[in-house]
């Protein structure tokens, strides 16, 4: 069966020459899709092609974004690709597990892809939570720096490799009989409701840990991997909280105004007249 293969995503990647050298590694094991998030120097660049070495339908094709979370939105398995966790508590799993996961959700007709971050930093924390999973390559412990256009092809590689049905890991991914899980925009969505109510409520505080508070509950509800119905639900538990909530300070607010008139007349509740 014939199945989707992961797109790539570069976010904010400096060099035209590696995203031209992706292209062609891309090309090179079968990947097609190609997802830029704000390159530096715009788009297209020609000199993105002159590296390529023919390999053009990826760079013909690619897509442009402001950011990560759009360029995932469709999707729904997303792998982030890092030498530092960093602050994000996600599996962390090697190339050859990550290909194996992402292609055991994509021949259940899940929409996957690859994020890769810049040449010169990497991925930051806030695009790394917004995926389900690292994909770190076995580096040496002196260096641990890769070339762009060398991890998306040793990512792809991997994914080349598990092309053979035989090879495919069953426990990867969700199991056929599961509803799919709901596209990251869904996701994203909910998580955006679920934050404003919370900021409305008090709940983030002290101030300053907000961001850090917002990481972990995205990281845990992304744990989840909730289907569409199941954000549904969700959005509308937190409406429902919303809505709730409103009732009691009215009503709390109808009583404090019910004391206030009595005593504005010089009578307390229970007095004789």
């Amino acid at each position: 069966m014939e199945i989707r293969a992961p797109c790539v995503i570069l976010v904010e990647p400096q060099l035209a020459e590696n995203i031209g050298a992706a292209a062609r590694a891309m090309a090179n094991f079968g990947l097609e899709e190609l997802r830029l998030v704000r390159p530096r120097a715009g788009w297209p660049q020609t000199r993105a092609w002159q590296v390529s070495s023919g390999a053009h339908w990826p760079l013909e094709g690619a897509k442009l974004y402001a950011s990560l979370a759009e360029a995932i939105a469709d999707l729904h398995l997303v792998l982030a690709t890092t030498a530092r966790p960093r602050e994000a508590a996600l599996p962390v799993m090697g190339p050859r597990e990550g290909m194996a996961r992402l292609r055991g959700a994509a021949a259940v007709g899940q929409a996957c892809g690859l994020v890769f971050g810049n040449e010169r930093a990497g991925l930051g924390t806030d695009d790394i939570v917004l995926c389900q999973g690292i994909v770190t390559a076995p580096v040496g412990h002196r260096f641990r720096s890769l070339n762009l256009a060398q991890a998306v092809a040793i990512c792809a590689y991997e994914w080349a490799v598990g092309a053979d049905p035989a090879a495919l890991d069953p426990a990867a991914g969700d199991p056929v009989s599961r509803a799919p899980p709901a596209s990251l925009g869904s996701l994203h969505g909910f998580y955006d409701q679920l934050e404003t109510e919370l900021d409305a409520g008090g709940f983030f505080h002290p101030p300053e840990k907000k961001p850090s508070m917002v990481r972990n509950l995205r990281v845990a509800l992304g744990r989840a991997a909730f289907s569409e119905q199941e954000v549904a639900t969700m959005r509308g538990v937190v409406t429902a909280l919303t809505r709730g909530r409103g009732r009691v300070l009215a009503k709390l607010a109808a009583q404090a105004g019910d004391r206030t008139d009595d005593r504005t007349y010089g009578v307390a509740k229970g007095d004789a007249p």
